[in-house]
Order: structure tokens, then C-alpha cells, then sequence
């Protein structure tokens, strides 16, 4: 597909999500990729999550595309997505469906445990429903916020409630933190996520030096197969499309945990998918111009 094919390209970034920075660097550099590989596109900063306010804007720039770096609420939900839909243009990564599910971690858990997919024991616990009694009875071991003794079972829960009305509790699951990305329907290399903290949380995911990446992951190829197919098998199931990062923990005795699907991933030269990508042939001008062509494909079938 020619560049010019495209016609105009929306690169949606920013949002109201508490992820409103970072999706800014992403819809940069995605903006300057698509420039630079002769895109007719145009930046366009979302700033509220209302529906008929964000309708005159796209409709305001006359667009034939969108490319969506929004994360978070607002991008990752379903409900840009919804929006688009109803602007009849094609977009990049999943559709309403698979993206609201994916966002819904504690349903998305079970659709993989449903599939045979190995998973981190779990409870889920209502606002409504832990407020009455604020007693929580473990039978997972000792898990996250990264809670290390039981005594600090209780502040977790309510720092977790200050950010949604249903909250997870895992088991801890000790091992290898993989990333695998998703392309097209194509497994990408597996990247190990080595943290200097205790875990991979939001500091050690965003701050310079905090982390060391490998990639891509130093694993036996019959551990990096059954690493990668359980991440494609997971963006199947949730009804992904275009691209996808599934987070997996490799346990010491080798199983291959998944944690969580990320439908828009970072979109920075330097963040995680376009790193697995670069492994593989593909820059970073190369994966933004893919993901294009698919959502195009996409429409027209």
C-alpha cells in the first residue's frame, strides 16, 4: 500500500487518563514516523473523555485514518474506539469488544483461565463489598501491591481502591518477567524485563535506568515457543487485532504465567513492542506504517 493511499491520518494522543503523559510521547514520535515516512498526518490532542465533543473534533480535520496512542482510560477501553466506529474510518489496534475486555483484567483473567491459559491464582474484591467488613481472608500467599507480610494486606486494598471500585489480588509468583509483542498474527521476540526494584511497577517502567531490558530474552527454544504461543493464544482469545503486548511471568519450574494483555503499548523508539520489532527487521517508521496498512486492510475486508 503507497503512503498517499492512506489519505489523512489522525495520530490520537494524550486523553484523560492518568497515562495522558506518556501517550503524548507516544503520539509524537508515532506523528514523527508517519511524517517522515510521507503520511499526510496530523496530530490531534484528546483532552476529555466526552463522546460528542471528541466527534466535532476528528470530524473538524476531515481525516480518512486514525492511529490511536491514547493508553489507558479513554484509549485502551473500547470507548475511542466506539467513536471512530461511528466516524466509519479505519483505525489501528483492536476494536470496542476485545479492547474493553482486555482493559477488564479481572474478566480477561478468566477467559484465560477458561482457554487452559496458566494463570496466577486470584481473588476479586468489590469497593461496595469490602467496605462493610474490611476484612479480607487470604488463601493466596502473599502477593501484590508488592505486599510481603499480611500485615500489610489491608493498606494495599485501600490504596488499590483509590484507583477503581473492583481491585485483583494475585499470588506473587516468582520468576522471569517476560514481555512478548504481537504483530499482525505474528509472535515477536520474547524481551525480559529485569527491574532493579522488587517488581516492574510505573517507576521502574518509566524511569531512565531503572529497568534493564534483554532483547531479546535469553530462553531454550522450546521455552520461547511455549512463551510465545501463550501470548498470541491470549490476543486471540480477547479478539485483538493489529498489535498486542501479553506480560507473562516465567516461573521457576517453567510455566509461563500471563498477567495481562496490553492492546496499545508504548509507541516510542525506545518502549518495548517497537524494540521486539527492531529484533525482527522492522524500525520504528517501518511498524507505524504495518499498523497502518492493517487497519486499512481491516476496513476493506
Amino acid at each position: 500500500m503507497e503512503v498517499r493511499d492512506f489519505g489523512k491520518v489522525g495520530v490520537l494522543m494524550g486523553g484523560p487518563s492518568s497515562e495522558r503523559e506518556i501517550s503524548l510521547k507516544s503520539g509524537k514520535a508515532v506523528l514523527s514516523a508517519l511524517l517522515d515516512s510521507g503520511v499526510e498526518a496530523v496530530g490531534i490532542n484528546i483532552v476529555t473523555d466526552n463522546a460528542e465533543e471528541n466527534i466535532r473534533l476528528l470530524k473538524g480535520h476531515n481525516l480518512n485514518g486514525v492511529f490511536i496512542a491514547l493508553h489507558g482510560r479513554f484509549g485502551e477501553d473500547g470507548a475511542i474506539q466506539k467513536i471512530i466506529e461511528k466516524l466509519k474510518l479505519p483505525y489501528t489496534a483492536s476494536g470496542v469488544a476485545a479492547s474493553r475486555l482486555a482493559m477488564d483484567k479481572i474478566n480477561a483473567l478468566k477467559v484465560f483461565k477458561a482457554a487452559g491459559l496458566t494463570v496466577p491464582k486470584s481473588r476479586f474484591i468489590e469497593k461496595s463489598v469490602y467496605e462493610k467488613t474490611k476484612t479480607f481472608e487470604n488463601d493466596l500467599g502473599i502477593g501484590l501491591s508488592l505486599v510481603e507480610s499480611e500485615q500489610e494486606i489491608s493498606a494495599a486494598i485501600e490504596l488499590a481502591f483509590q484507583y477503581d471500585q473492583r481491585i485483583i489480588i494475585e499470588e506473587f509468583i516468582r520468576g522471569r518477567e517476560l514481555t512478548v509483542g504481537i504483530l499482525g498474527e505474528q509472535a515477536l521476540p520474547a524481551i525480559e524485563i529485569v527491574p532493579r526494584a522488587k517488581f516492574f511497577d510505573f517507576d521502574a517502567k518509566y524511569h531512565a535506568g531503572s529497568t534493564e531490558y534483554i532483547i531479546p530474552a535469553v530462553l531454550e527454544a522450546g521455552v520461547l515457543k511455549n512463551v510465545q504461543k501463550a501470548a498470541l493464544q491470549a490476543h486471540k482469545l480477547l479478539g485483538c487485532f493489529g498489535c498486542s503486548r501479553t506480560d507473562i511471568i516465567l516461573s521457576k519450574d517453567g510455566f509461563a504465567y500471563v498477567l495481562e494483555v496490553n492492546t496499545i503499548p508504548g509507541m516510542t523508539s525506545t518502549s518495548l513492542l517497537p524494540k521486539a520489532a527492531k529484533v525482527v527487521g522492522i524500525d520504528f517508521n517501518q511498524l507505524c506504517i504495518k499498523l497502518l496498512e492493517l487497519a486499512y486492510a481491516k476496513t476493506k475486508n
